[in-house]
């Protein structure tokens, strides 16, 4: 699948990131990730997904500096954590540009990583704007098609203007007839954007938000206790590589 917002990758030369005008708070959260030439059209089907053979590469550049590289999260927990897995969380936003802009590496990254790297979006909630989309995220996962839409809603934003960008606060029936193409009756759709799991799972990321000092999308989270703090989005995932490789040496030596 070829990435169309790839363009907007080099329409930036700096770090520039969205963010609330506070941090989150119970009732609060942040912006996303890029676009792609999403197959918007494309039934829900059983896909098997191959065997990740990816070997494990060594990070490059100089070792990251805590407190100039990444922060430490005291009593840090990963936001979904599995046995044997290295979280690589990725607070994020749909509405957020920085995030669009990001998404196209951050594919390019995860198709690199080996199996013991647990990448998951941990969508964020700045807002009214941010909302609707939050829960869209973790409705789709839900019912299975987060997968297949994730790039397809970022495009749909920032690309082609399908849905409400930044600035316009979504209608929770326009997000939810958005995921049809994706085999998921609206109804069907809705109900899930508004069910208790959802809500417990909005909740959940909000406590994760505030537990690891996030005030920005996008921002990377290792492992649930290193938040990244690098100076461009590549150095972002360069950092990211030796943070997963140190635990990677940590459970090794457990």
């Amino acid at each position: 699948m070829k990435i169309r917002a790839l363009v907007l990758a080099t329409m930036i030369s700096g770090l520039a990131a969205c963010s609330g005008d506070k941090a989150p708070t119970p009732e609060a959260t942040t912006p996303a990730p890029a676009a792609t030439e999403a197959a918007a059209t494309a039934p829900v089907v059983n896909e098997v997904e191959a065997p990740n053979n990816n070997p494990i590469v060594p990070p490059v550049g100089p070792a990251p500096i805590a407190g100039t590289d990444y922060v430490v999260i005291e009593n840090g927990a990963p936001f979904d954590p599995i046995e044997g897995k290295i979280e690589v969380a990725e607070a994020f936003g749909y509405i957020c540009p920085a995030c669009a802009r990001f998404q196209p590496l951050v594919n390019a990254w995860k198709a690199k990583q080996p199996a013991d790297v647990n990448f998951t979006y941990v969508p964020a909630e700045f807002g009214d704007q941010w909302k609707p989309y939050a829960k869209a995220y973790f409705a789709a996962q839900a019912l299975g098609v987060e997968k297949k839409s994730h790039d397809a809603v970022i495009q749909a934003i920032h690309v082609d203007g399908k849905l409400p960008a930044e600035g316009q606060t979504p209608n929770e029936q326009k997000v939810a007839d958005f995921y049809e193409q994706f085999g998921v009756k609206s109804a069907d759709f809705l109900a899930a954007m508004n069910s208790f799991a959802t809500t417990g799972k909005m909740n959940k990321a909000k406590q994760f938000f505030l537990a690891s000092g996030i005030e920005g999308t996008p921002t990377i989270v290792v492992n649930g206790k290193y938040r990244v703090i690098g100076k461009t989005w590549e150095d972002n995932l360069r950092i990211a590589d030796h943070l997963v490789a140190m635990e990677r040496g940590a459970q090794a030596a457990k």
